[in-house]
């Protein structure tokens, strides 16, 4: 299974991962599944810890790399599916996700409720 994991549950995977649930962090340690980090998660979080409202591990994305999840660069079809999305979430970052397992053909793992309203597969977190 490809996964792509929300940004919230990069933080949670790093700092907490009994926030998760118990199906999320079975399939993310699950070496047969590829599990993603989107280059917009990175940017969201990088703007959080910038603005001093989130604390990450220096280096956060190469601890990610060691624990087996792989990148997942935007590209213009990517941005070009976000902007036709239904209005019902306004996060540009979401909507980046939502749009990139569309094109990608993943499964997101999330418990953003609004992103759950999208028809998209996901993995509840």
């Amino acid at each position: 299974m490809k996964l792509l994991a929300d940004s919230h549950v990069l933080v949670w995977w790093l700092d907490d991962p009994g926030k998760l649930s118990a199906g999320a962090r079975k399939a993310i340690a699950d070496p047969r599944n590829d599990v993603l980090v989107s280059s917009a998660s990175v940017w969201e979080l990088g703007l959080k810890i910038a603005r001093g409202k989130l604390q990450m591990p220096d280096h956060f994305l190469t601890v990610l790399r060691e624990d087996g999840f792989s990148d997942l660069a935007v590209t213009n079809n990517h941005a070009e599916t976000s902007i036709h999305l239904p209005p019902i979430h306004g996060d540009p970052f979401d909507r980046m996700l939502i749009a990139q397992v569309l094109e990608e053909g993943l499964v997101l793992v999330t418990r953003d409720q609004l992103i759950q309203q999208y028809e998209v597969p996901l993995l509840r977190a």
